[in-house]
C-alpha cells in the first residue's frame, strides 16, 4: 500500500510530522482527521507507476492574462473559504482544462508539499507567474494574510484586462475602417480602372495628368500584384520583428503615445496600469523601491517604464516620488501632484488607488472622444480618395464632351 509522509496540526495547534499508509491521498486525510490531526501537508513516499505525460510549460505560448485571471480568483475564493492552500491547489489543479495551467498547478502543489513556500514555488515558472505575482504572494505569505493579497491580485488582474479591452476596442475599430477602405479602393483600381481605360484607348486621346497616373497604378496592381503581395508580406514581416526587439518596442510604444488621437487613450491606459500596479503593491507591504521596479516591468510601456526606472534613482538617493515624476512628459502634472500630497499625508496607497480609479473611468470617456474623432476622419479621408479616383476617370469624358461641342 502507498505510504504519505505528513504534516498535520493536532487538537491544541502544534505541527507533527509522519508517515501513514492510504491507498490515496483522500484516504490519507480521512484516516489523519479520525486521529484529530488537521493535515497540512501531505507527500507520496516511494511510489513507482506509469508517469504521466509531461507538457513543456517552457514553451512559448503560454496562458492568456483571462485563464490566469479566472485561476487567481478561484484561489482567492477558495482560501478566503478556508481551504488549505494545498487542497486548493489541488482542486483547481483538477478543474483546470489548460493542459501547461494544469501541469504548472501539480508542479507547484507537488513542491508545497516538499517544503517550499508558496511564492517561492511559483517564481520557478515566471513565464505564467510574473514578479508582479510572486512577490504579492511572497507579502501575503509573509504577513499571514495570503487570503487578502490574492483577492487584491485578482482584483487589479480584472481592472488591467478591462483596460487592456477597452484599448484594443479602441485599436480595432479604426483598423477595420482603413482595411475595407483599401478593400474597396483596390477593387475599383483592379475591376473598375480597366474598364475606363478601353474605352480611353479606343477615343486615341492623350490622357489628363491625374487620369494616366490613376491609369498606370491600376495597371501596375493587374500586372504586378506579384510584386506588391511580395511587398506587403516582407514589410509585415519585418516590422513584425522589429518591434519584437526592445529597440522596435520603445520605438513602437513611443510612436503611440505620441500620436494625436490615439496616444491620449494609450497614455491614460499605461499610467492607469502604472497606478494600479503600485497600489496593490504598496498596499501589500511591499516597498517603494521594489514596487516601483516590478511596476516598470510590468507597465507595458516602454516610456512608461523608463519614467519608473528613472524616477526609483531619486527615491534610492532619498527623494521624494513626486519630484522626478513631476519631470517626465509621459506622467500628467495631475498624477505626480496626487503622489506629492500622498507622500506628505502619509497615505501614497491611498493615492495611487485614486488616481488608478480617475484615468480607468476616464479611459471609457476617451475611447468615445477618439471614436468620435476619427469617424469623420476616416469618412472625409476615404471619401476624398475615392472621388479623385472618379474625377481622374471622368475627366477624359469631360474633355471628349467638350471637343464634341466645339
Amino acid at each position: 500500500m502507498p505510504k504519505f509522509a505528513y504534516q498535520a496540526k493536532n487538537a491544541s495547534g502544534k505541527v507533527q510530522v509522519g508517515q501513514i499508509d492510504a491507498a490515496n491521498e483522500s484516504e490519507a486525510r480521512v484516516k489523519l482527521r479520525t486521529q484529530d490531526l488537521t493535515p497540512v501537508r501531505l507527500a507520496l513516499i516511494g511510489k513507482v507507476g506509469k508517469a504521466k505525460p509531461s507538457v513543456n510549460v517552457n514553451a512559448s505560448k503560454k496562458i492568456s492574462s483571462k485563464e490566469l485571471q479566472i485561476f487567481t480568483r478561484q484561489f482567492s475564493t477558495l482560501v478566503n473559504a478556508g481551504v488549505p492552500i494545498v487542497e486548493a491547489i489541488k482542486i483547481l489543479e483538477d478543474g483546470s482544462r489548460n493542459p501547461i495551467l494544469k501541469e504548472v498547478t501539480g508542479r507547484v502543489r507537488e513542491s508545497i508539499e516538499g517544503g517550499k513556500r508558496l511564492g517561492e514555488s511559483m517564481a520557478v515558472y515566471p513565464g505564467i507567474f510574473d514578479r508582479l505575482y510572486v512577490n504579492m504572494v511572497r507579502a501575503g505569505e509573509e504577513a499571514g494574510i495570503l487570503d487578502g493579497i490574492l483577492d487584491r491580485l485578482s482584483i487589479y488582474m480584472e481592472k488591467s484586462q478591462r483596460i487592456k479591452g477597452q484599448v484594443k476596442g479602441a485599436m480595432v475599430y479604426p483598423a477595420a475602417i482603413i482595411f475595407v477602405a483599401i478593400l474597396v479602393i483596390t477593387g475599383m483600381l483592379v475591376f473598375i480602372i480597366p474598364k475606363f481605360q478601353e474605352m480611353y484607348i479606343s477615343s486615341g486621346k492623350a490622357l489628363p495628368m491625374l487620369t494616366q497616373m490613376v491609369v498606370n497604378l491600376s495597371n501596375f496592381l493587374v500586372t504586378k500584384y506579384q510584386i506588391l503581395i511580395i511587398g506587403i508580406f516582407s514589410g509585415g514581416y519585418f516590422i513584425y520583428t522589429y518591434i519584437k526587439t526592445p529597440e522596435g518596442k520603445k520605438e513602437l510604444d513611443k510612436l503611440l503615445i505620441g500620436m494625436p488621437v490615439i496616444g491620449d487613450v494609450v497614455q491614460k491606459a499605461a499610467v492607469a496600469r502604472m497606478s494600479r500596479t503600485l497600489e496593490t503593491l504598496l498596499r501589500s507591504g511591499v516597498g517603494v523601491i521594489d514596487a516601483l521596479d516590478i511596476a516598470s516591468r510590468t507597465s507595458g510601456n516602454v516610456v512608461i517604464e523608463e519614467a519608473l526606472l528613472r524616477s526609483k534613482e531619486f527615491v534610492t538617493a532619498g527623494r521624494p516620488l513626486a519630484f522626478p515624476l513631476s519631470k517626465e512628459k509621459a506622467i500628467p502634472d495631475m498624477v505626480s501632484q496626487m503622489i506629492s500630497i500622498g507622500e506628505k499625508s502619509g497615505t501614497l496607497d491611498a493615492m495611487f488607488g485614486k488616481i488608478a480609479d480617475f484615468y480607468e473611468d476616464d479611459i471609457e470617456v476617451a475611447v468615445k472622444a477618439m471614436t468620435s474623432m476619427i469617424d469623420p476622419i476616416l469618412m472625409v479621408g476615404l471619401g476624398g480618395v475615392i472621388a479623385v479616383l472618379v474625377l481622374a476617370m471622368y475627366l477624359p469624358i469631360f474633355d471628349m464632351a467638350s471637343l464634341g461641342s466645339q
